[in-house]
This record gives C-alpha cells, structure tokens and sequence, in this order.
C-alpha cells in the first residue's frame, strides 16, 4: 500500500504482534489514521507465527496423541494411535494461517493501513519502510509505537549458532521433521516446558538443564515444584542448578551440552540429536533507529518509558516485550488498547498486579498476583486456601486429578493477593481470580458465588472457602 504523503498518520506503530496489531486497531476504532509496519510476510508478529499459537497447536495434538495410547482404555476406548507427524505438523501450519489472516481481515475491516518491511525510526514523526525488493519508503506520524517485541536469547557466555534441526530455539523446535531419539532442553522456563512436553509426549526422551534450582523460575515454590514432580512422572529428566558451559555440534549429527553444578564442581556432558535453547527471550531493537531519534534504553536493551507509555523523546511511544514488565502477549494486548486509549485523550491503565500467566502442558500451570515468597518477603500477613481437584467431582470424571487450586489472602481483610493453580484448564479457571483482584475483591467473595456443578471451576470456591472461612465443604 502507498503512503498518503499528504497527511500525517496520527500513529505509525511498528511490528505486528499482539501489542502493536491491537493498538493499532484500537486506535483505528478511536477515529484515527493508523499505520502499522510489520517485517515478516504475514502479521502477528512472534506470537503467531512461531510462538503462542504453533506452539498451542503442538501441545493439543500430541496431548490428544498420549491420551489415545494411555487413557482412553480407562474410558472405554480401545485405541492403537500411529504418530503422523507431517500431518500434525500441517495442523499447526494451518491454524497460525487462520490466525495471520485473521489479522489482515481485521486491519482491512478497521481501515488500518498495513506495510510489510523492515520499519526504523528515521527522525522524530518519520518512519523508514525497507521493503524486500530493496525500495523503501517514509511514512510521516504524529506518534510512533515501537512494538517491535523480543528475540531469542541465547546462553551467556556460549558461543551458539542456532540451526533448523540441531541446535535450535524455539522458533525451530515447533518445525522438527521427526520426533528426535533425545533432545536435551537449556532452560526450565515456559518456553522449554511446554515444547519439552509435546516432544516428550511424542516419543522423545526429555532431559531439561536449568540454572536455576527450582523450574519456572519466579512462579509459586509449591506450585512448580508439585508441577516439577507430575513433569518427572510423565518421564522428563530434569538437571537442576546447573551451569552450561559449552554446546557444540557434531560432524555425525547430533549435539552435546556440557554443564557444570552453579555452586561449582564437576562437568558433565551429555549427547542428543537436539538441543533446543529456551533460556527466555531479549528485547528487539536492532536496526530499529533508537540512537538516530535519541531514544533511550535500559542496561537490559528494554526502551525506557513512563507510565504512560511515553519515551524520552515526545511523541514515541512503546509498549509490548521491548519494555519492562513481563514477556507476555496478553500483557502486550493491555498496553496496546491503554495507549491507544490515551492517545485518543481517554483515561487508561493497565494493573500489572493482575495479569496471568499460564502454562500450557498438561495439567496446565496458572498464575496470578503475588506468591507466599513473595508476600513473606513483603511482610504481608496472608492466609492460604487450597483444594485438590482430586475431591472434585468433574476433574475425577476427566481423569484430571492432578493439582489444585491455591489462594493468598491477607490475613486482616480476606482480600485476594494471588491465585496459583495446577490442573487442567489452569488457563481459564485462572481469569475468576484476575476479576476478583481487578475488582479489589475477597476470597469470601468467590465463596458466596454460585459455581456450575460438576464443573472444574467449583475447585475455585472450595480453596476460596478454605481462606475465608478456614475450612472447604468436599475435603
């Protein structure tokens, strides 16, 4: 599409992932004339491309896959599943080509103009477009967005270079063309996690390495640890508290890591046909023109902003993974649609203490707010209430007993400070407490709603009558 040189855009927002793509049609909802900039051939950014989604799709498929040969004997069904691999991969294929659509239908639909090339900030109000034929052209904004998101990390200290089989990062290991013998995950994150289970769940043999000695690093202690626990029943290895040091190719095929205890000590090495480095993600801001507009960044790459959203220089904006605060799309969505909201002179926020995260393996992993390590480091007074989905009357329907539900409370006012949750659709059941908190709301509150029985959700009541009134009615 041409740019209208003739009038400014009121906002140029670069890269189209899920904070940019939202502000941008936000903003286009408010009544202004938006632009938005993407370098890959399709828009959504990481998230829909490589990340959230294909991933999502893996994780549904090889779950379905492992309950055919494990449990649906338990329900009767009598089952001998045959991996199709190509197949499962063409299902993953198709859904982020539904989803990548999907925002170009919704840019159309909103009057959002799209450019696909490689945007850079030229000067205060101009936006370079480096297109793939080699021509380029400048968009003129009353107000850019970087939303340019995060990168691959690799390993400090290890020389890497990432390949499409080997060693690969996760935007290769949703790609695998067989179901390796071995692969070794760097990193107990979400990322590793999630993408160890489908490999796992597919045949593989899973050995995770993480720095750390606890996985998911600042999640729940009882949380990830219990999660920890059900992750080794289902025949993932984990190395602990352990430093890598090298990672290296072989000639034949195959790779080794070598590692080391963090606290010191002897090396070790082990082989595998693939190594897929999941030590979390950086900001991108290479070749974005940060320097050339005098915009300023952290010690940790991230743009420095205000709690507006603003940058140093007036009228540059950023929101997303390329600033502070968590690596989540959703947290990325919220600032898109706060800023494009006070841009068009509304009122906005976003409460950082109310966002969820979730882990999508199976049972699913959730959380949200403040966790006792946290709250005991605060010297807050709480209260916890728990309940296990193994007294709920729908998760022993399900075969899904695994985990529970745990509140935080403070002890003088039974308002909720967190929820964390192990068990199945973690994800969904998670959003009650994100209302609650949003809201400023009780564990007594989430008490005195009626829940659907038999429903996963009812496990939300008991451990919030567990914290408010000392005791859940089912256990």
């Amino acid at each position: 599409m041409d740019a209208m040189m003739s009038e400014p855009y009121d906002l140029v927002v670069i890269g189209s992932g899920p904070g940019g793509y939202v502000c941008a049609i936000k903003a286009a909802q408010l009544g202004m004339k938006v632009a938005c900039v993407e370098k890959r051939e399709t828009y959504g950014g990481t998230c829909l491309n490589v990340g959230c989604i294909p991933s999502k799709a893996l994780l549904h498929a090889s779950e379905r896959f492992h309950e055919a040969g494990h449990h649906y004997a338990s329900l009767g069904i009598k089952v001998s599943p045959e991996l199709d691999l190509p197949a499962m991969m063409t299902h993953k294929d198709k859904t982020v080509k539904s989803n990548v659509d999907g925002i170009a239908y919704l840019f159309k639909k909103n009057k959002v103009d799209g450019f696909i090339g490689t945007g850079s900030i030229e000067a205060k109000g101009k936006v370079k477009v480096e297109k793939e034929d080699g021509s380029s052209e400048t968009l003129d904004a009353k107000n850019i967005v970087i939303a340019t998101g995060s990168e691959v990390a690799g390993i400090p200290g290890v020389d890497l270079t990432f390949d499409s089989d080997t060693i690969v990062s996760s935007d290769w290991a949703i790609a695998l063309e067989k179901v390796p013998e071995h692969m070794i995950i760097v990193g107990g994150g979400v990322i590793g996690l999630e993408l160890g289970s489908v490999w796992s769940r597919l045949g593989a043999k899973v050995t995770v390495i993480e720095y750390l000695d606890k996985v998911l690093g600042p999640m729940d202690v009882e949380l990830s640890t219990a999660f920890q626990k059900l992750l080794v029943k289902q025949g993932i290895e984990f190395k602990l508290g352990a430093k890598v040091t090298g990672v290296e190719k072989h000639d034949g095929g195959g790779a080794s890591v070598t590692f080391e205890p963090a606290k010191g000590g002897e090396s070790e090495t082990l082989d595998a046909e693939v190594v897929l480095v999941a030590t979390g993600r950086k900001p991108h801001t290479e070749g974005l023109g940060l320097a050339n507009a005098g915009v300023k960044a952290d010690d940790r790459g991230r743009v420095e902003i205000d709690d507006h959203f603003k940058t140093n220089v007036d009228g540059i904006y950023a929101i997303g993974d390329v600033v502070r605060g968590a690596m989540l799309a959703h947290k990325a969505e919220d600032e898109g649609v706060a800023l494009a909201e006070l841009l068009a002179g509304q009122s906005a926020h976003v409460n950082y203490d109310a966002i969820p995260s979730v882990v999508y393996t199976a049972p699913e992993v959730a959380s949200v707010g403040k966790t006792e390590e946290e709250l005991k480091k605060a010297g807050i007074e709480y209260k916890v209430g728990k309940f296990p989905f193994l007294a709920n009357g729908r998760a022993r329907a399900m075969l899904a007993t695994d985990g529970f539900v745990k509140m935080l409370v403070d002890a003088k006012t039974d308002k909720l400070l967190g929820c964390h949750i192990l068990g199945a659709s973690a994800g969904d059941l998670i959003v009650e407490a994100a209302l609650v908190m949003e809201y400023g709301g009780a564990s007594e509150d989430v008490a005195l709603t009626s829940h659907a029985h038999p429903s996963l959700s009812e496990a939300m009541r008991e451990a919030a009558m567990a914290a408010a009134y000392g005791k859940p009615i089912h256990i």
